[in-house]
């Protein structure tokens, strides 16, 4: 069986990963082997993209290097309060329902969890610092893309991180794909001598979950069947 390009039996299925993947935000200190990482990337590779063009980019950071980037943009946050240079739209510029209500609600769930009041700004700051820790995952990966990309490469990119999630959440690694990193693109780019006409796209923090942490309880709604989709027959 040839585990160097990941074909091996998982014990998840499709569906069960599909279902039991969620966004991990507290993670054990351990290591994960190089070659599980490689494993996965290898299989998310297989992730169908326009005319073959495969337009991503993965850096794979642990250690010290996963460290430099943490401190370059927590630096930065806590010289500039505030401030944000996004690389591309990633929200609305205004908010309306249902999307405002679906994001409002998780955050109050998550600051539930946690015990974080609306007035207590020192710990929310706190654990929005987190995003920029990769909420301490031991693994960091950096998605980038080539700036003459069009929209449709950006689509087939998604389609090449959920696999990358899924094929983690197989292997029973914890993972949040992260847009938040995207808000300090440029200190990122620098940080990581990204090349001319390279840009970031998002990040995922990796690693093995800490179970017992509170916020790994969070459980998000989902649309019911009929609100995401309809049949049409005539």
């Amino acid at each position: 069986m040839n585990t160097e390009v990941g074909t091996e039996d998982k014990s998840l299925s499709v569906y069960e990963a599909l279902y039991q993947r969620r966004s991990t935000r507290a993670y054990r200190p351990d290591p994960v082997p190089r070659k599980l990482i490689e494993r996965i990337l290898l299989a998310a590779g297989r992730a169908p993209s326009g005319t073959n063009t495969q337009p991503w980019r993965v850096r794979v950071l642990t250690g010290n290097a996963r460290q430099r980037l943490v401190n370059a943009v927590l630096s930065f946050r806590m010289a500039n309060p505030g401030a944000e240079k996004w690389g591309y739209a990633y929200y609305p510029p205004k908010w309306q329902d249902p999307y405002l209500s679906r994001r409002r609600k998780i955050g109050l769930d998550m600051y539930n969890l946690l015990g974080i009041g609306k007035s207590d700004t020192e710990r929310m700051l706190a654990q929005q610092n987190q995003n920029f820790c990769f909420f301490d995952a031991p693994v960091g990966l950096i998605f980038s893309i080539e700036t003459v990309m069009e929209r449709g490469s950006w689509l087939d990119y998604g389609f090449f991180i959920q696999s990358v999630a899924l094929a983690a959440t197989a292997e029973g690694l914890g993972n949040c794909i992260q847009a938040s990193w995207a808000a300090h693109a440029d200190v990122v780019e620098s940080t990581l001598n990204f090349a001319p006409g390279e840009q970031l796209v998002c990040c995922m923090a990796l690693g093995y979950p800490d179970v017992d942490a509170p916020i790994n309880q969070l459980s998000t709604e989902r649309m019911h069947l009929n609100e995401l989709a309809s049949f049409i027959e005539d």
